[in-house]
């Protein structure tokens, strides 16, 4: 297997790469990936599959990610190459069921003494296989929704295929049963088929890969080829208040976003977004620490000052506005507008993208939500967020992410005559605007 040097472009088949120590034999740059020793074959893939998966996380070395961004990145790359490719495995199936069927069928009709019989017993047979394949594929947390959902219409295209090849084949037999069996194993497919399609939103994904493996690549890709200078550290917490110059605190910010987490806030804050539309950026937790308390102090000084919750889909997240509003660290007591910018449960619902995942923590949590906040969300959210499902801001890329904040941003300037906006009355939003939007898709 030829594998080429992301340094001078030279491709190395397995031969030059034993006997460079995996090395290149141009250039003797290191390979860090070598698809031949990898033992687990869903890990098994090249220098180049890495280096593009970081080209395009960091939009060619344009946008901060965080380790999690990227690891989200990794295991959707990897599960896609599971995908199963319409006519690849149609190409399969008749090739593979010739030699079944076919060779098979005559051997077993010898030993029966009858070749219709035969024939359907290992046609039925091997059609159970493949619907059993497709049937376990979109269901496997390990699948993609994506992926999921490919499989679940291969059920369907394999019930079209079991109905023709079937029926054709008893009338040319002139064989009964076997017009029974395959009218009944196609419209099981059928069945099959549109039953996993309805059930994906309410089920969830796991990671091929885990944070702990996904750090390791990444630091063996950095030791090996230099440091990603886009690559985010943990956040850090700054025990000491930094020092800000009188004349800029006595101002303030017309606009905050608040973050759910300290990850996405400094995200956003190394990707500029402050400084791109003037706005202050905090995490709920009081990140950046340093400068929290100065900031927390200008934005309450402004009686027009427009506040934009950004948050995990999941029970603390759709918490958010809520908090902001009735926390005495917050703005209690305060007119404030408030825009939840997402991720709510109602986007995830209206998409089929989404890496979504289920917790036992996340089911109990959501049990025990505040009613001002489950008096805000539908039925179908609520049940959503029962079950356990949750969905993280990471799972998307910079690009993405980057975009519904600035469009949401860049929408929210007349929310009473914005579509996007939608007034949310009650106390789980005070009275502030949810920004509906369908980027999140």
């Amino acid at each position: 297997m030829g594998m080429k040097c992301v340094q001078c472009n030279t491709d190395n088949n397995l031969r030059d790469r034993t006997t460079n120590s995996g090395r290149c034999k141009n250039c003797n740059h290191p390979f860090v990936f070598d698809p031949a020793t990898i033992t687990e074959k869903k890990f098994a893939f090249t220098d180049p599959f890495f280096q593009k998966a970081i080209e395009d996380i960091s939009s060619q070395s344009m946008l901060f990610f965080t380790p999690k961004q990227f690891l989200y990145l990794i295991d959707k790359r990897l599960k896609s190459r599971t995908s199963a490719n319409l006519w690849k495995w149609i190409f399969e199936y008749f090739s593979q069921g010739f030699c079944v069927v076919i060779f098979g069928g005559w051997f077993l009709g010898a030993v029966l003494s009858d070749f219709s019989m035969a024939f359907f017993i290992l046609w039925t047979l091997y059609n159970i296989f493949w619907i059993g394949r497709f049937f376990l594929n979109s269901k496997s947390t390990e699948q993609s929704i994506r992926n999921k959902i490919i499989n679940a219409t291969n059920l369907q295209s394999l019930a079209i295929i079991i109905l023709g090849t079937g029926i054709s084949g008893s009338l040319i037999l002139n064989y009964f049963p076997g017009y029974i069996i395959a009218s009944a194993l196609g419209l099981f497919s059928y069945w099959l088929s549109t039953s996993q399609k309805n059930r994906q939103q309410m089920t969830g994904e796991i990671f091929l890969v885990n944070q702990t493996q996904s750090d390791e690549w990444l630091r063996r890709w950095q030791t090996a080829n230099g440091a990603l200078e886009k690559l985010l550290p943990a956040p850090r917490q700054e025990a000491l208040p930094a020092s800000i110059d009188p004349e800029v605190s006595a101002y303030s910010f017309d606009r905050a976003i608040i973050c759910d987490s300290d990850e996405i806030a400094q995200f956003l804050i190394a990707n500029n977004v402050h400084f791109e539309n003037n706005c202050a950026i905090l995490s709920i937790s009081g990140y950046p620490q340093s400068i929290f308390d100065t900031v927390i102090e200008m934005l309450r000084r402004n009686a027009d000052l427009k506040v934009y919750a950004l948050h995990d889909a999941n029970p603390a997240g759709v918490s958010l506005v809520h908090q902001l509003r009735t926390s005495p660290n917050w703005f209690v007591n305060q007119q404030v507008t408030i825009f939840d910018l997402g991720i709510s449960p109602r986007q995830i619902l209206e998409t089929r993208d989404m890496f979504v995942q289920q917790s036992q923590t996340m089911a109990q949590s959501a049990r025990q939500l505040p009613d001002a906040v489950r008096q805000g969300l539908t039925a179908e959210e609520l049940a959503w967020l029962d079950t356990g499902n949750f969905v993280e801001l990471e799972s998307f890329t910079p690009q993405r992410l980057l975009r519904v904040v600035n469009y949401g941003l860049a929408q929210s300037g007349d929310p009473q005559s914005n579509e996007g906006l939608i007034l949310a009355g009650g106390a789980a939003y005070g009275g502030g605007y949810v920004f509906v939007s369908d980027s999140f898709g």
